[in-house]
């Protein structure tokens, strides 16, 4: 019998199948379905700082004043009150959750400064939520900020966080630090016992005829997970947190690839969003099938196999990887 269980956080998890933050997550049954299709635990969509720390409507005044002076640059700003959860109802979807599944459910807050709304960390605990993801969204603009000022913000945040509650918290970050592995183990030395790579960058359009900055939410395939395996395989051993892959897990493949790299359990909503949460099922069934053939009798056998402690040349996760695949391009065959 091959068993794909695994832990996260101290959680124990029936398979690292786990069902990323996202839309799905919003509806009480949808998370009744992913439980039944086999997902191993959910992330709830995130509760954002904003949401806690202003009223949609001082916001909305606040932009809004003078707008036909600025008006261009309104549109960069979201619009709050469109956000289905405030805080309060966030607290109870929690609940809800939590009555309604076996599985473990994950709150989610997303934020990157200090400030009375950290206090959530708590009540989300409180809630009932087995454990937080701390969504650290933050693409800094201001050149007079140092990395080592970013660096830190972010690090005290985690800090912050981590004094208030006992369930485990996991740092899901984007890849646009100068050194990652010395982030990583900034952010675990902070309190972090988990680490999710990565966050994915959206990056919104411009509209030419209505001025306006507008979203550009394209969803995630599986070409962008060799960025997260690359990462993970390196951090792997090397710092004291378990790992989670998210961006580009899609297939049996993609989970399989994301445990030989180190993870600990795979993320995933873009699959699930084409395909349907039964999908779950297809990818498990697959998993097991695959292990089946090559002789593996566990995905613990298997995480961590093809890391960059555990491969015969740690360089093809370095700069050699790099000169080879630029050698290994040949002009004459793509002109044929």
């Amino acid at each position: 019998m091959i068993d794909l269980s695994t832990t996260y956080l101290g959680l124990p998890l029936k398979n690292p199948l786990v069902a990323s933050a996202g839309p799905l997550c919003k509806e009480i049954d949808q998370i009744r379905r992913m439980e039944d299709a086999g997902l191993s635990a959910v992330v709830l969509h995130s509760l954002f700082e904003e949401q806690i720390t202003m009223e949609a409507q001082h916001l909305d005044f606040f932009l809004s004043h003078n707008a036909e002076t600025y008006a261009e640059s309104l549109s960069y700003f979201p619009d709050l009150a469109s956000y289905a959860l405030g805080p309060d109802q966030y607290l109870e979807h929690i609940r809800r959750a939590k009555e309604s599944v076996s599985i473990p459910i994950m709150g989610s807050l997303n934020g990157t400064t200090l400030g009375g709304w950290v206090h959530y960390a708590e009540l989300m605990q409180q809630a009932g939520a087995d454990a937080l993801e701390l969504n650290l969204y933050a693409l800094p603009t201001d050149p007079d900020a140092t990395a080592f000022a970013v660096e830190h913000q972010l690090t005290e945040l985690v800090s912050a966080i981590a004094e208030r509650i006992q369930i485990p918290i996991a740092v899901k970050l984007g890849p646009y630090f100068s050194s990652i592995p010395n982030m990583a183990r900034q952010l675990v030395s902070a309190g972090s016992k988990g680490l999710v790579l990565f966050n994915r960058f959206y990056q919104p359009d411009f509209d030419l005829e209505t001025l306006e900055v507008t979203p550009n939410l394209a969803l995630s395939n599986s070409s962008e997970l060799l960025l997260r395996l690359h990462w993970v395989a390196i951090l792997y051993g090397r710092v004291h947190a378990d790992l989670a892959v998210t961006g580009g897990v899609h297939t049996a493949i993609d989970v399989l690839k994301s445990m030989m790299a180190g993870g600990k359990v795979a993320m995933t909503t873009s699959a699930l969003l084409r395909r349907g949460t039964a999908y779950a099922t297809q990818v498990l069934g697959d998993m097991q099938q695959w292990m089946e053939d090559h002789e593996y009798e566990s995905v613990r056998q298997m995480q961590g196999s093809m890391s960059y402690r555990s491969v015969s040349d740690p360089s093809a996760f370095e700069r050699g990887n790099y000169m080879k695949m630029l050698s290994s391009y040949s002009l004459r065959q793509s002109l044929y």
